[in-house]
């Protein structure tokens, strides 16, 4: 049986290394690795030599490029950007194909371009998109713990953030999130926004500059945020309230994103800003080990009372994270497990799945409180 190509775009980036090695761990091999540096490409394939992975050239804004890449391949596995200047440009290669395509990022700018030019479930084709960390796991991770020993949830918090080097594309796609990367030409979230009654609720929370969490150490700050995402996620689960704050443990990151909206509304130019951010990044991470961490807190009823439910993930890199869920969500199409049409991540892959996936292969470090950590305790006896 001749096994399905996987070409990876963006292979010898933070994402795609990361995304190659989760993709042999899954039993994958004989990959396309797409790139725009030859001698990267080539080091990604040197690290698993019996692995008969071929290099290819491959400019994600150039379309004969572009094409080259695709052409062949069973499924492409997206890890380049900027996401929001992209959209969907990746996904209507690889469906022009006849590819399957799988993008870590995309969000609804992709999805509404896909949608537009067609829906690829009449060919039979998937398209999967904000198949990474955030967004994408940061929607899984909630619905797996609504699931552990809560019969029905009514509020959830959730804080994400750490300590880490921040890629060009991560830089780029953080300021253009800022005026896109939302439905409908908005911008991707709403600061300070929270759902209250089931609905979004402009200026619910404020920003604290200078707090403590006890799922991060030291002191940090924390910004209200609230994502198309997140609100989605609250009508998936019938939250009547969702606070969601986005966490800045490094004080050159934050100084420099409370500067961001001024210093574009200036003309300052963007190609500036994002290096000065990815020096930000690093000047925070100076001395420190870098991590990042996910916390969720949901409230709810168990057996007639009221229950709460919590989950912290820890781990040293994001980008493996994202890696990670792009690798499950690969793996998924190809093993028929999501169906044609265009999806996003966290509506398709199956939370369980994926949280045993970060468990068994130490991606990251999943701790439960609450009724989550009862619910573990009695199957694992059951085990």
């Amino acid at each position: 049986m001749t096994r399905p190509l996987i070409g990876v775009l963006g292979a010898s980036g933070a994402v795609g290394r990361a995304a190659v090695r989760e993709l042999r761990a899954l039993g994958h091999s004989g990959l396309r690795l797409g790139g725009r540096t030859a001698s990267a490409l080539c080091e990604v394939a040197d690290d698993h030599p019996g692995g008969h992975d071929e290099t290819v050239w491959a400019d994600a804004t150039a379309p004969d490029g572009l094409r080259a890449f695709t052409e062949g391949c069973d499924i492409v596995l997206n890890c380049v950007g900027p996401t929001y200047r992209l959209r969907a440009t990746v996904a209507l290669a690889a469906l022009d194909a006849g590819a399957h395509c799988v993008d870590v990022a995309g969000d609804d700018p992709a999805a509404e371009d896909l949608l537009e030019a067609g829906d690829p479930s009449s060919d039979g084709r998937t398209v999967v998109l904000s198949a990474g960390a955030l967004p994408g796991l940061s929607s899984l991770l909630p619905r797996w713990l609504a699931g552990q020993g809560l019969d029905g949830v009514t509020a959830l918090t959730a804080h994400c953030g750490g300590l880490e080097p921040c890629s060009p594309t991560v830089a780029h796609d953080l300021m253009l999130s800022l005026s896109s990367g939302g439905a409908d030409g908005a911008a991707y979230g709403e600061a300070l926004a929270a759902v209250r009654g089931g609905r979004r609720a402009p200026r619910a929370l404020r920003t604290d500059e200078n707090t403590a969490h006890p799922a991060f150490p030291g002191r940090v700050a924390v910004q209200p945020y609230l994502s198309g995402e997140s609100e989605r996620l609250a009508s998936v689960l019938g939250l009547d309230r969702l606070d969601w704050y986005n966490v800045h443990p490094g004080p050159a990151v934050r100084a420099l994103l409370s500067l961001l909206p001024g210093r574009l509304a200036a003309g300052e130019g963007p190609d500036r800003l994002a290096e000065r951010l990815i020096l930000a990044a690093d000047l925070d991470l100076a001395g420190r080990k870098p991590y990042y961490v996910m916390d969720f807190a949901l409230s709810g009823t168990a057996a007639g009372a009221s229950a709460t439910a919590g989950l912290t993930l820890r781990t040293a890199s994001s980008y493996r994270l994202t890696a990670a869920v792009g690798a499950l969500a690969v793996d998924a199409v190809l093993r028929g497990g999501v169906p044609a049409g265009v999806h996003f991540a966290c509506d398709v892959l199956d939370p369980d799945t994926v949280v045993r996936h970060l468990r068994s292969h130490r991606i990251a470090d999943l701790r439960t409180t609450g009724t989550a950590a009862e619910a573990e305790q009695v199957e694992e006896g059951i085990l």
